[in-house]
Parts: C-alpha cells; sequence; structure tokens
C-alpha cells in the first residue's frame, strides 16, 4: 500500500479529522456487544465490537483481495505478499515485528482466501495499542526487499509441498479445480511451483500497492476496547505511514464477482501411492449472498455435518467405510459450491460414492424428516454461538461481515434466521443444488478398473 516511493498522497491531519464519519452499526445492552463503525477519509473503515467483560483484545486488518484477483502468471501472489509483510518495515525487522507481541505474550498470524486476506494480533487488552502499531505498521510501510523475496520463496515452496504430502487437503484444490476449471475460483491460493518461481520482487511491489489501497481495507477490533480510542490509534498509525490516501476516496462496495465458470459431471484422478482414496463429490452451490444459504446450512449440516448425520451414519456407523466422512460448503461473491468428503481403503470409493450419491440423491427429492430438521437447526444454531466465544471469532465476524457483506448481522438476528428456516425451504434448496449432476475430484492409488468405476457417481 504504502513505501518510501509513494508517500506524496499523504494529508494533514487536521483534513483527517474534518471528515471521519462514525456510526453505530449494533447496539448492545449496557453497551456489552455495541458495533461501531468509523469511514476515515481515504476509504478506510474501522469497526469494533465492545465486550468490556473480558481482559483480551483482538487486532486485525482485513484487505479486499484474494486468490481470484490474480491472473493466470501471478497465481500465489496474495499468499506470498502476505508472507513479505511479516518480513521488515522501515521501523521494524522480521525479529523485531514477531518479537513485540510475543513479549507481552501475545499472538498474531494471517491467512489469504479465494476473496480476501487478514492480518490479525490477540493481546491483552492493555496490549491493544501495541498490537495497533505493529499491524499497521506492517500493512503499511512493508520494504518487499529483494532478498526477503528470495528468501521466502523457497518458505512457500516447502508450504506447497507440504499441502500436496497431505491428500486429505490437496483433494479440495484438485475439487475447485475440477468444478471451476482454470478460473481465479480454480486455482489454488498457494500458487503453484511454477507460478511461485515466476513471481518477481517488481510484480509482487506492484500487486501491493494496487490492493492495498486503504479503500479496499477494513481493521476491526474486538473485545475489552473503546471505539474512539481505537479509531485515533488508527489513524495516527496510517497518518504516520502517510497512507490514508485521498480525503475524498470512498471505501470499496462490497465484490459482486463477475461470471464464473462452473462444470457438470466431470472427473479429475490423481494417481498417487497412499494407503487411502481421497474423494470429494460434489456440484455448484451458492453465493454467499443469497438468502437460501440459512436452508443450505441447515441442510448442509443434516447431511455431513457431524456424527448424527446421514452421511457419517451410513457411511462410516452402519458399514464402516471410511474413518471421515463429511460434507462441507463455500460461499463466494457469485458463486459457491457443495462438497462431500471421504477417506476410504481404494477398493471401497465405489460402494462409498454410490451411497453418498444415493443419500444426495433421497434428499434432493424428498428433503429431511422432521426430526432431521430439527436437530440439525439446533446444531447450527448452538454452533454458532459457541463459535462465537472468543474475541478472535468476533473479530472475524465484524471484519468479514463489513468486507464482504456491507452490514452487521447480530447473534439474535442470525439464530432468528436459522430458527425460520422450514422444511419446504430446506426442500426447496436441497432440489436445487443437490439437483445439480455432481464432478467428482480423486486422490489415491486406484487401478484402472477401479478408476473405470468413476464416471459412475457423475453418470
Amino acid at each position: 500500500m504504502t513505501s518510501r516511493t509513494h508517500r506524496a498522497t499523504a494529508r494533514t491531519s487536521s483534513e483527517v479529522r474534518a471528515v471521519a464519519r462514525t456510526k453505530t452499526l449494533l447496539k448492545g445492552e449496557n453497551g456489552i456487544g455495541t458495533v461501531r463503525r468509523t469511514v476515515l477519509p481515504g476509504g478506510l473503515r474501522v469497526v469494533t465490537e465492545t465486550l468490556p467483560t473480558v481482559r483480551s483484545a483482538t487486532f486485525g486488518i482485513w484487505a479486499r483481495v484474494g486468490s481470484r484477483d490474480e491472473t493466470p502468471t501471478l497465481n500465489g501472489a496474495t499468499h506470498y505478499l502476505e508472507h513479505l509483510l511479516f518480513k521488515g518495515t522501515e521501523r521494524r525487522s522480521a525479529l523485531d515485528i514477531s518479537a513485540a507481541i510475543e513479549a507481552v505474550g501475545g499472538e498474531m498470524n494471517a491467512f489469504t482466501a479465494k476473496e480476501y486476506t487478514c492480518y490479525y494480533a490477540r493481546v491483552l487488552d492493555t496490549d491493544l495499542p501495541l498490537a495497533i502499531d505493529v499491524v499497521c505498521d506492517m500493512l503499511t510501510g512493508s520494504l518487499i526487499d529483494e532478498e526477503d523475496v528470495d528468501a521466502e520463496r523457497g518458505v512457500i515452496l516447502e508450504e506447497i509441498a507440504m499441502t500436496e504430502d497431505d491428500p486429505g487437503d490437496c483433494v479440495h484444490d484438485l475439487f475447485a479445480h475440477t468444478l471451476y476449471g482454470d478460473s481465479p475460483l480454480g486455482r489454488p491460493v498457494l500458487g503453484t511451483v511454477e507460478t511461485v518461481n515466476g513471481l518477481t520482487r517488481d510484480r509482487i511491489a506492484r500487486f501491493y500497492r494496487k490492493h492495498y489501497d486503504p479503500t479496499h481495507l477494513v481493521v476491526a477490533a474486538a473485545g475489552n476496547v473503546d471505539h474512539a480510542r481505537v479509531v485515533r490509534q488508527v489513524r495516527a498509525a496510517f497518518e504516520r505511514a502517510g497512507a490514508l490516501g485521498r480525503t475524498d476516496a470512498e471505501p470499496v462496495a462490497p465484490r459482486s464477482g463477475s461470471r464464473t465458470i462452473r462444470t457438470a459431471g466431470r472427473v479429475e484422478l490423481l494417481g498417487r501411492k497412499t494407503e487411502q482414496a481421497h474423494v470429494v463429490l460434489g456440484m455448484p452451490g451458492l453465493p454467499r449472498t443469497d438468502e437460501r444459504r440459512w436452508a443450505l446450512s441447515v441442510l448442509n449440516t443434516a447431511l455431513g455435518g457431524g456424527m448424527s448425520s446421514r452421511l457419517f451414519q451410513e457411511v462410516r456407523e452402519k458399514r464402516g467405510l471410511a474413518y471421515s466422512v463429511y460434507s462441507y460448503t463455500s460461499g463466494f461473491a457469485d458463486s459457491g459450491l457443495f462438497g462431500v468428503y471421504a477417506g476410504c481403503r481404494p477398493g471401497q470409493v465405489r460402494d462409498v460414492l454410490k451411497i453418498c450419491r444415493d443419500e444426495l440423491d433421497h434428499v434432493a427429492a424428498h428433503g429431511l424428516d422432521d426430526e432431521e430438521l430439527r436437530r440439525a437447526i439446533g446444531q447450527v444454531a448452538g454452533s454458532t454461538v459457541l463459535g462465537l466465544e472468543d474475541t478472535g471469532a468476533l473479530m472475524n465476524r465484524i471484519g468479514k461481515g463489513e468486507l464482504v457483506w456491507g452490514e452487521q448481522m447480530s447473534v439474535d438476528e442470525m439464530l432468528a434466521r436459522i430458527s425460520a428456516v422450514t422444511a419446504d425451504e430446506v426442500r426447496e434448496v436441497a432440489r436445487d443444488v443437490l439437483g445439480h449432476r455432481p464432478s467428482l475430484a480423486v486422490i489415491g492409488p486406484l487401478t484402472d478398473r477401479q478408476a473405470g468405476h468413476l464416471d459412475e457417481a457423475v453418470s
């Protein structure tokens, strides 16, 4: 976003303070759970959720950039950049960055996804100013030195190798490619050995300047935090780096996406000398903004979301064909996917796939019974609340809400949406999603005869 070469756009602090806009998005009881947002000039957004009953705080910065923003030759650049922002600024070395947070018992990390990247630190509430200073310094002042680019290349290649050594992980990348082909959503977040080796310092630096503009960033903090104080500290950090940009700039709108290519009935097999075969059978799902996502979440839970789910009972409990079997959904701006994963002995692949396909077809035709619906709604509601029991999860919720949805939803609103799901809604979304002809990804040591049966699962 900024470096020593592009700080001429900085504005004075008086200009900054003149146009900052603050709004309460969610009002909690006695200040607990109150969510506020301030938009600074330059388009930088700061959202906080106050929870004064805890002694910790999590601070994060979300960037509206992910692997789907990369061209084929830039595949892996977003993740590469995530690594490089930890390597040093004008004010801190890589050791200074990690030592500052660890010296106060905090933890610091980052993650890259298809449509966003997040950097965060979790600390005691008294150490929040330190976390703000360190994370903002990383985001605004990364040097991206040639030496660091070369050194980190080896680390990322090892990360790619580690993923490829885990077929239970790698099969999900293969399935994304099976469903989306050679499109941005079909390429791996980490990139490939070839694309990572082709990324230069200049190309990564240009990518940094383009996508880490303040209009593309959301700052989020949750825990025992004071909104006004967080805004002042963030503003001071960005001002110091000359990183607030044009005072008349506005935040970018949530990503709307573009037309995504999806395939049906496609099979991809990657031969590996593994003890198990790893399979993902699935089809297009729903975009993350689709109102039917609540019904799909309930459907997914009933099908493969726990030990009482249909797939677990039919594949593992009754027949002992797999140790791990589950279903999952992913939602993007303009698309989504639904998948069923299983790991089993190569000789059992045909039976496992038949059972999974039979269950998907049955639910697509008949929906869920009353008991399944009640149990799934309770499971989704409970896991939603339990998943928000720490400040890191709260920071993720408000940061992602602002960046990808452009709105905040209270826990009570989410629970109301989940509880309101009806059997008819689940039946409709099951028919619409599970009615697609599926695609299949497989990694394992299948013989030619075993592999020849795979088309049966998608026919």
